[in-house]
């Protein structure tokens, strides 16, 4: 028989209904076989793979070791399978709640502007929104996508790239009329620095120092938990931020926050991901529809 011939999926379907009913006989009802043809099956498809999968007895199946590696398989081939399908069918639709956790500043200035547009794509979708600068477990906080920058740490979790920003340091104007704009690592020390109050994936603010990029310690007099939080305090003068371009992008362009140091600025970007639990098997639709657009429609 030609590999083409062979209906893979078949013959998972087949094998899984036997070990999850426990024999030959049950998983022939259920597929509206004979248990003869049942066995066959599975004989020839032992016969194919060159491994024998379960050991047969009067009672019962018992997998073997490359039979359980099989049956996992085939369980998690056969739920993409029917997700696919069902993904693909004219009459699928997206539909429940979405959990979404992300940053202040992405959520009111990256996600806030877009959410009119994903509902009218997907009304039958409903959103619950968290802002928290903080990292958040996905499973304790019951939140299906997370908006996050930065390099993941758990291997449990798989993130799809939504874009990049470059990061910069700004005053507003009252401060610097006041304080005077800084112009070397060395002056910026003698401001005053709003900085996080949790810990970060890089500690201090990167500046180019002598032809080297060096790390400024951040010892702030305000310590803030969130960047939006930071972006208002800028704005009403409290000190200089260093914050991802798009939180400041509307205040620059109003005069309301000047870049400083430019000369200087590293150059370096924050790569911003959504966040969801990979468990091998298939996302929900109405998650993958968040995801899909996205991907489409943020532009940092």
């Amino acid at each position: 028989m030609s590999r083409q011939d062979i209906n893979r999926s078949g013959e998972m379907e087949v094998f899984v209904r036997a070990v999850e009913l426990g024999g030959f006989t049950a998983a022939a009802r259920a597929c509206r076989m004979t248990p003869s043809a049942v066995s066959k099956l599975v004989a020839r498809l032992e016969a194919r793979l060159g491994a024998r999968l379960v050991n047969r007895s009067t009672r019962k199946l018992h997998l073997t070791p490359e039979g359980s590696a099989f049956y996992e398989r085939s369980v998690s081939i056969l739920a993409d399978i029917a997700e696919a399908e069902r993904y693909a069918s004219a009459g699928e639709q997206a539909a429940g709640p979405i959990r979404i956790n992300t940053s202040a500043s992405f959520g009111h200035h990256i996600l806030a502007p877009l959410v009119s547009d994903f509902l009218a794509l997907h009304p039958a979708i409903t959103l619950d929104i968290s802002h928290t600068d903080a990292i958040v477990d996905l499973v304790e906080d019951r939140a299906d996508v997370a908006i996050r920058a930065g390099p993941l740490k758990s291997s449990s979790l798989i993130a799809r790239k939504l874009g990049v920003t470059r990061k910069v340091i700004v005053a507003s104007p009252a401060y610097l009329k006041r304080f005077g704009e800084p112009k070397s690592v060395d002056n910026l020390k003698q401001h005053r620095r709003i900085g996080f109050s949790y810990a970060r994936s890089v500690q201090g603010w990167p500046l180019r120092h002598d032809g080297e990029t060096v790390t400024l310690p951040i010892t702030p007099g305000v310590q803030v938990g969130d960047g939006e939080a930071m972006r208002y305090m800028a704005v009403s003068g409290a000190g200089l931020v260093r914050l991802a371009n798009f939180t400041v992008r509307a205040d620059i362009e109003a005069g309301r926050l000047v870049p400083v140091l430019e000369d200087i600025n590293p150059g370096d970007i924050e790569e911003f991901y959504a966040v969801y639990i990979g468990q091998g098997g298939p996302l929900p639709a109405r998650v993958r529809a968040l995801l899909d657009f996205l991907a489409e429609h943020v532009s940092l």
